[in-house]
């Protein structure tokens, strides 16, 4: 992408405000920049729709769009920080450019985010279910999309931006060289049934993507999401509403139940801070411990 794609060509935008997103978009690589793009044209797009010039916005108004946010959009607390970070990132270097005397996003309060992630992964016989169910679909990407998310743990966009070119040897390992956050490449080794997955989706073809959707393009996570739907549908066992990271989160959870060391744990997940590791941790354990279980074994005489 670039700044013209980030800015809605039905409005009109000052040189100033194009070199301001241009210049903090700059500061980003790869799948991060991707990702600032994204919330950067979600706050213009609040702008445009209330006719306010972003680089003339006050304080109060910054509020008003968290508080849209929290109360119209009804996102997570998790969503509403991620996106006023940019948002405070794009203004504070709008100030270090002398665009703006002070960064209206300064004290603006944003929600805190629980200890705990709101996300709960499948059970160790759900992804079992999940697995079987992909492997036996007459979609040939099917099992290696699961297989990628809840066997390596990958972000949908890694799963889906990977080429059959990244895939290589690496001391007599199978691996999948990943593009990761901030343009980092990482090599991920490959367990046989996750190679056999992923060279059946590959089938003959020697070149582009690894997961392509029903018209034969690129996956997007769109695509995913709608495909991982479908496998819930058909698995034989009750699913919840299944998304890509919540594949991800049983990568973590079920690692934490077989046993592996939260510290590689962490590793494989590629968290640079521990406590999002154990926020998984956290919620996985706050259910199983739960004293509601307790009460019940102790009164189940009577129960």
């Amino acid at each position: 992408m670039t700044t013209s794609t980030v800015l809605s060509a039905d409005l009109q935008y000052s040189h100033a405000l194009r070199l301001a997103i241009a210049a903090y978009l700059g500061r980003f690589k790869a799948t991060s920049r991707a990702h600032a793009e994204s919330d950067v044209r979600a706050y213009l797009g609040w702008c445009a729709a209330h006719r306010l010039d972003p680089l003339a916005a006050s304080r109060p108004q910054v509020e008003l769009y968290v508080r849209w946010m929290q109360e119209v959009r009804r996102f997570k607390p998790s969503t509403v920080s991620r996106r006023m970070s940019i948002v405070a990132g794009f203004y504070r270097t709008a100030v270090i450019d002398g665009l703006l005397e002070h960064s209206p996003a300064e004290h603006v309060r944003r929600p805190t985010v629980p200890a705990e992630s709101p996300t709960l992964g499948l059970t160790h016989l759900q992804l079992e279910a999940l697995l079987t169910a992909a492997r036996q679909s007459p979609h040939r990407n099917d099992f290696a999309l699961v297989c990628l998310l809840g066997l390596l743990g990958l972000p949908i966009f890694e799963a889906t931006g990977l080429n059959i070119t990244d895939l290589g040897e690496e001391h007599g390992h199978r691996v999948l060289r990943v593009l990761g956050k901030g343009g980092k490449t990482v090599l991920t080794p490959l367990p046989p049934a996750v190679s056999r997955a992923l060279d059946h989706a590959i089938g003959d073809r020697a070149a582009g993507p690894i997961l392509l959707n029903s018209r034969g393009a690129r996956m997007d996570r769109h695509a995913a999401t709608r495909r991982l739907h479908s496998l819930a549908a058909a698995a034989r066992m009750r699913m919840p509403d299944l998304h890509p990271h919540m594949l991800r989160h049983t990568y973590v959870t079920t690692m934490l139940d077989a046993g592996v060391d939260l510290r590689d744990v962490q590793i494989a997940a590629r968290h640079a801070d521990p406590r999002t590791t154990m926020r998984y941790d956290r919620a996985r354990n706050h259910l199983d411990r739960h004293p509601n279980y307790i009460l019940a074994a102790y009164m189940a005489s009577g129960a």
